[in-house]
């Protein structure tokens, strides 16, 4: 299996954003035009894409589709997506606006009969679970509320159900460019047979080769793009060795 490396864009107000921590307030514009970055990313040759709505995030149901169909209709991304996937109309909406895969996070964890429905009609290669943590505990609704949920009793019951790939985050580490969760990683990675794409505190070269080596399938790269702590020239190198 080949590990990917997948950039990533989120999306306030039809714009290209980071946050830290998951924290709205901490927003950062960085392109008024998703789709600049997209043929950017296109340019240098990745297959996959990682799109977050994060105002269908907060307003749990999606909002900025019509900036993926825009992305979609100029690139050739595998794309995924994710925030304000709660509903059947939802997942029409995004597959229509042509995305692949869709992420599911807190309707994964408030209502898995309906993840269940969907795996059923669309396949597991269609949906991609979104595992977002603090302190082990799975967080729902744009990162703003806490479950019961302990994250490897949720990702074991949706591998149960099916699932075959799984993003986790850890939000005490996203957009921090301090490293990722290399110990719940492997976690995950020893308790699991999931593929296991790693997200946020990406800050260098060392830390994606750390995890292709750990056996994560995939790990998506965003604020260190945009930081300039890592190069898409030094990302396409490693990209192509792999």
């Amino acid at each position: 299996m080949n590990f990917n490396i997948i950039p990533a864009i989120d999306i306030i107000e039809g714009k290209c954003v980071r946050l830290t921590k998951g924290d709205y307030s901490t927003r950062k514009v960085y392109y008024e035009n998703p789709l600049d970055v997209a043929l950017s990313f296109q340019e240098y040759g990745f297959k996959r894409l990682h799109i977050v709505d994060l105002d269908g995030a907060k307003a749990k149901h999606l909002v900025n589709y019509k900036v993926v169909e825009q992305i979609a209709s100029r690139t050739h991304f595998e794309m995924e997506l994710g925030g304000g996937i709660k509903t059947n109309e939802d997942v029409k909406i995004a597959f229509l606006s042509g995305v692949h895969k869709i992420i599911v996070g807190s309707i994964a964890a408030t209502n898995p009969e309906t993840v269940a429905l969907w795996l059923a009609a669309y396949g597991s290669n269609k949906i991609i679970l979104g595992a977002d943590v603090q302190n082990r505990k799975i967080a729902i609704h744009g990162w703003e509320e806490l479950t019961a949920l302990d994250l490897i009793s949720f990702v074991q019951s949706y591998q149960n159900k099916g699932i075959k790939e799984v993003i986790c985050t850890d939000i005490s580490k996203d957009g921090m460019l301090q490293g990722p969760a290399f110990a719940l990683y492997e976690e995950i990675l020893t308790q699991t047979q999931v593929q296991l794409i790693a997200s946020g505190g990406v800050s260098s070269i060392e830390d994606i080769e750390k995890l292709e080596k750990m056996g994560c399938s995939s790990v998506i790269v965003g604020k260190a793009i945009y930081e300039n702590k890592i190069s898409l020239k030094d990302l396409k190198a490693f990209q192509e060795k792999c």
